[in-house]
């Protein structure tokens, strides 16, 4: 189509609307928040156990209802031999019978069945709770390590501009006939030295900014905003939460299932009962008649059926109740030894801070102003920036190490909802 051929308002209408189209889209930031909020809608593993939760709540409707009733149809006494044989109408004792039966399971069996049930509901909500925690756990561990990657990254602009005023003040010693040519070398080496680490760096970043996109989807590739979030870490208030820790509190469903299931058993030696109802139709010169007829269980082999089940369910009762103290146990060491990580790491990083950092980058100063003096070789500066760029370094990750374990800590004791 000719555009010129249109009227004016309307070429203007179509530019704008390109125009519009053309701009790219600009990515939202993405905070710590809202991956959080991100995962918790969109995680596929939190999907399973809603659909989880709400296929037991649809199981648990029928539980304590009767079995459905049943139909009968049938011919009784039916001659098969003889001058009436096949014949439904000649023989007094034939009867064409219609009826219905309900089978009654014991009272006790139906409400056993019914906590059974309800049980199992409180053991998915508690194991999407379980499921929930691991998955802001896991968001959290991923967004905080992206963000570290990115914080030593940032730093590289400054350490690649020292670099060039570096090779710069030396060239210009070269070239006033102070210094050695092979001092050239030095800057260039240390130039591919902090290529290489930041290739290592980008690739931190990447593996951090999939585990995210694992969590919340495409939106994990969106840039960072605001910085990684600080919890109070207080011992005695994490020790106080672990029993609540939901890995732990879900073992109180599965013992209510587990004890609902031996009532279960247990009913099992009460005898269940049934009734059947019949209308039987005769031949035209015969009555028709009715009949009514109850039926009972007789548990009367119990040592080899029921007790048998009783026993398997009370032994799973024991299997729960071991594995919840397992489970206790486990999470008291996983909590003294994350609490001792933690505080480690936090007297590393106020070290690296109050000491490390102004000594190394004293030792930079001191071998600078050596070297313009002529009292040391390039070679020592070198040395001595390297282990300033470490530092700076160090402190970063120390600190994204510090907070990747305050994480763990309060996601497993701290926010235990």
């Amino acid at each position: 189509m000719n555009t010129f051929l249109l009227p004016t308002w309307q070429r203007n209408v179509l530019a704008i609307t390109v125009a519009i189209i053309a701009v790219p889209a600009v990515a939202a930031p993405l905070s710590f928040e809202k991956a959080l909020q991100l995962a918790e809608r969109t995680a596929p593993s939190l999907a399973v156990d809603n659909a989880r939760i709400e296929a037991a709540r649809q199981a648990a409707i029928p539980a304590g209802e009767l079995p459905d009733p049943k139909l009968m149809l049938g011919i009784d006494n039916l001659p098969i031999n003889g001058p009436d044989r096949f014949n439904l109408n000649r023989d007094f004792m034939t009867m064409r019978r219609i009826g219905v039966s309900q089978e009654v399971p014991n009272s006790d069996k139906r409400q056993a069945r019914v906590d059974v049930a309800q049980s199992s509901i409180a053991v998915a909500v508690a194991e999407r709770r379980i499921e929930r925690l691991k998955v802001r756990r896991e968001v959290a561990l991923a967004w905080i390590a992206r963000y570290t990657a990115e914080r030593k990254l940032a730093l590289f602009d400054e350490l690649y501009r020292e670099n060039r005023l570096l090779a710069e003040a030396v060239r210009s010693r070269i070239a006033a006939g102070r210094g050695l040519a092979m001092d050239a070398i030095l800057p260039r080496q240390e130039t591919a030295a902090l290529a290489d680490r930041h290739d290592q760096l980008e690739r931190e970043r990447s593996d951090a900014e999939a585990a995210l996109k694992r969590w919340i989807g495409p939106e994990g590739g969106e840039p960072l905003m605001g910085e990684a979030p600080t919890w109070p870490i207080m011992p005695t208030t994490l020790a106080d939460h672990l029993h609540h820790h939901p890995e732990l509190a879900v073992y109180d469903s599965k013992t209510n299932q587990a004890e609902a299931e031996v009532r279960e058993a247990e009913s099992m030696k009460k005898p269940d009962w049934a009734v059947e109802l019949a209308y039987q139709q005769r031949g035209p010169d015969f009555s028709n008649m009715a009949s009514i007829q109850f039926t009972f269980d007789l548990p009367v082999f119990a040592s080899r059926r029921q007790d048998p089940q009783i026993a398997a369910k009370r032994a799973e009762l024991v299997r729960i109740d071991a594995e919840r103290e397992n489970t206790l146990r486990e999470h008291a060491q996983m909590l003294a030894t994350d609490l001792a990580a933690y505080q480690q790491l936090d007297r590393a990083v106020q070290r690296q801070h109050d000491s490390l950092m102004p000594l190394a980058q004293e030792k930079v100063q001191l071998a600078l102003a050596a070297y313009r003096g002529g009292q040391t070789d390039l070679a020592t500066v070198i040395a001595a920036r390297s282990e300033w760029i470490d530092a700076r370094l160090k402190a970063i990750d120390l600190e994204g190490q510090r907070a990747l374990v305050a994480a763990r800590l309060h996601y497993a004791y701290g926010e235990n909802k």
